[in-house]
């Protein structure tokens, strides 16, 4: 993110502006923003800001987890601001800035359970090599009319020309414009947050479309995409729509993913997959290796619910395996066709649901495990990868017991942080369990 202002002296920003309040965020597991609201004046002077350490680990219902890797004591952890991040809130109705913090327990150490402190620690595993990753997202997502009743499908809003989409409408510019007075209001606000939006396109789904952001530091890239997620809601509200950012939001419609493109450069800026001579380096093969050993491994990092497992249909542009193939679209890790300076692989497992930040961790810990144990990867795959077996998980289920039980997601992600997330993840399935659905009224109940 570029700096507004001198990050040594928030109060002029303030001043300038008419700042008030700032919003003193972070994501929690689901990268759901959570965080207080703090007067300008105390933030400007470095203000104590704490909340209890089992927020970052909070269910989607609302509900924690009583395991006991959390303590029964539930103590405080430090808000600590990156000011880097300080920008002014493009969806308050007064004045108000928004600022990413760490959460830090009170000794100073990194609370475990924040995803954004999972990927500093694993960025650490590459600062320790003289490496540093690059990583560009791709966001898709639904724009639909106001669901009161969860009860009903989600609808397709009417657009400017009267009616309803009905999808397979991809790269259509007639449609990409059809709801213009939101895209407007949605580009300046992720220039004021400053957010490196690159190519905006309607993708295959009604009223769905897929942003691309620019790449660059991971921690900066989560950072803008986990605002990016914030402020779509936030500005679709204000024109009476839904940002909606689940795996597969209406049935028989396209899924909506998080593609994460990846490379590694050294200290000089080289690409570390790349050879003098332009071929791949053996870094490259073994980077691609980690990501198909480990990926089911980690597979609940990205896909963390019950309805991400939807989206894992043959033939939908969403992959059903860990194959890797050139420039090949049908496998779940392509290797798209560029220059040997950018070189890098695309891992398309990640559904939109993700929290960019563990998403991003969980990716390039896989990918550094195989550099460091020279995994080999499996041939790449020549045509149509739908025709290879499919070995994602199919279901919560899998994915949970798989994660819960592997010695390797904690070896990579953390033994607290991993015990934590599978704790929490199992709570929200109980929860879905607890509700009677509809495709149960329709079929069971005249005849059973």
């Amino acid at each position: 993110m570029t700096h507004p202002y001198d990050s040594s002296d928030p109060a002029s920003f303030f001043a300038m502006h008419g700042i008030r309040d700032v919003e003193c965020i972070f994501a929690d597991i689901s990268g759901y923003p959570r965080g207080k609201l703090m007067p300008a004046a105390s933030f400007s002077a470095g203000g104590d800001l704490r909340i209890c350490q089992a927020i970052p680990m909070q269910a989607v219902t609302g509900e924690y987890s009583y395991h006991p890797v959390f303590p029964d004591a539930d103590p405080d952890v430090r808000l600590v601001p990156d000011r880097a991040t300080l920008r002014r809130s493009p969806w308050a109705s007064v004045p108000r800035a928004v600022a990413i913090h760490d959460c830090v327990e009170l000794d100073g150490s990194p609370c475990l359970f924040a995803p954004r402190s999972v990927l500093r620690m694993v960025l650490a595993r590459y600062a320790a090599h003289g490496w540093m990753p690059v990583v560009a997202p791709e966001i898709e997502f639904y724009l639909t009319a106001p669901n009161t009743d969860p009860a009903q499908p989600l609808q397709a809003p009417i657009a400017a020309g009267g009616r309803a989409e009905v999808g397979q409408s991809a790269f259509s510019m007639n449609l990409l414009n059809g709801l213009a007075p939101f895209w407007d209001e949605f580009r300046e606000a992720l220039t004021t947050l400053g957010i490196q939006a690159d190519t905006w396109i309607h993708e295959v789904g009604p009223t769905q479309y897929e942003i691309n952001l620019v790449h660059g530091d991971p921690l900066a890239v989560a950072d803008q995409a986990f605002l990016f997620k914030y402020a779509a809601k936030e500005i679709a509200i204000r024109h009476r729509l839904n940002a909606v950012f689940m795996a597969k939001p209406m049935a028989g419609m396209a899924g909506s993913s998080m593609h994460l493109h990846q490379s590694v450069v050294d200290a000089t800026g080289n690409n570390i997959f790349s050879l003098p001579d332009g071929s791949a380096a053996p870094c490259f093969a073994h980077f691609i290796a980690g990501q198909q050993h480990y990926g089911p491994d980690l597979m609940l990092v990205f896909a963390p619910f019950v309805n991400s497992y939807r989206r894992f249909v043959a033939g939908s542009q969403a992959p059903v395996n860990l194959h890797w193939g050139h420039d090949n679209r049908t496998t779940g890790l392509r290797v798209p066709a560029s220059p040997a300076a950018a070189r890098r692989v695309e891992n398309r497992v990640a559904g939109a649901d993700a929290n960019p930040y563990l998403a991003i961790a969980a990716s390039l810990a896989a990918g550094l495990a195989g550099i460091e144990e020279q995994l080999q990867p499996s041939a790449p795959v020549q045509g149509n990868g739908y025709e290879q077996v499919h070995t994602l998980a199919r279901s919560f289920v899998t994915a949970h017991e798989k994660m819960a039980n592997s010695a390797a997601a904690r070896r990579l992600l953390g033994e607290d942080f991993v015990t934590g997330f599978t704790a929490v993840k199992g709570l929200e399935y109980q929860s879905y369990l607890s509700e009677i659905s509809a495709w149960e009224r329709r079929y069971l109940l005249p005849l059973v």
